[in-house]
């Protein structure tokens, strides 16, 4: 049985990982002034964070449209027997209920179940891929379906932030908050819950935070798969990644890049850490 899986950019799934397992990726849509662009299709990484840094103008994001999804429904529908479409949570973003739509104005032949992943980066790249790996093994489309469902418990996630100032602009702190964080060198940290972005404490160094990192990989238990993501960082993210390899009951730790979508909200500096224990 040929069953595909759809997931949108905000899930910063490195482009190799996606054509290894077979994913296709919707783009969401980054907003610069008057100018729109489809994420990682009109500019690399690197060049957002060079443009958000200049400071001249802040980037807006906006979720994949009803018509995208209909159009990946269409186009994945030649080569499928069923489509799982699986997504970031929609209680942060509005990308579920594109899906939705999109589903209904694709008029396609066969079945497409869209999954609410209840997180965020590569919390939810980690679903997908797991996603993939039971549609091929699983013998019935229901079947891959409710292996994926009982996934979504075990996305655990943990990330501090060197600033708080685009996490203000970008709607997930309130300014007032924003600014003591800033006259403080607050630096805060947060996690994921019940499929919303919640505060898991905060730092004053950097090393700190990494420490924290450390101490959630260390005490998370029953982890299958784990993955370091980081805006800028990369060196740091590398020494994350290494340190859950040693622990040796990881199967398989990725390192990715946090795209634009995320990485407007995260800022220069970001640096998280998700993880899928069994369920």
């Amino acid at each position: 049985m040929n069953i595909k899986i759809i997931t949108d950019s905000t899930a910063d799934l490195p482009a190799e990982l996606a054509k290894e397992f077979g994913i296709k990726v919707v783009p969401a849509y980054l907003r610069f002034g008057d100018t729109v662009y489809r994420d990682r299709i009109n500019f690399t990484d690197d060049e957002f964070y060079e443009k958000m840094l200049d400071g001249a103008v802040y980037p807006v994001t906006e979720p994949a449209i009803p018509d995208d999804f209909a159009n990946a429904y269409q186009e994945t529908n030649r080569e499928a027997d069923g489509i799982i479409s699986v997504h970031i949570s929609g209680k942060i973003s509005a990308t579920c209920n594109a899906a939705l739509m999109g589903k209904k104005i694709a008029n396609v032949d066969c079945p497409i179940e869209v999954i609410d992943s209840t997180s965020i980066s590569m919390g939810l790249g980690l679903l997908s891929i797991a996603a993939a790996e039971a549609a091929r093994s699983a013998n019935s489309f229901a079947e891959a379906v409710d292996q994926i469902r009982r996934m979504v418990p075990g996305l655990k996630m943990l990330g501090f932030f060197d600033s708080v100032k685009y996490l203000a602009r970008g709607g997930r702190i309130n300014r007032t908050a924003a600014f003591f964080g800033s006259v403080l060198n607050i630096k805060p940290m947060l996690t994921t819950k019940n499929g919303e972005i919640e505060p898991a404490g905060h730092i004053n160094r950097r090393n700190t935070g990494i420490q924290r990192l450390y101490q959630f990989a260390d005490n998370t238990c029953n982890i299958e798969d784990a993955a370091v993501v980081y805006s800028t960082a990369h060196a740091e993210a590398q020494e994350v990644a290494e340190h859950m390899r040693k622990m040796g009951s990881v199967k398989r730790v990725y390192l990715a890049k946090m795209g634009p979508i995320i990485g407007a909200h995260g800022g220069p500096g970001a640096l998280l850490v998700a993880v899928r224990t069994k369920t």
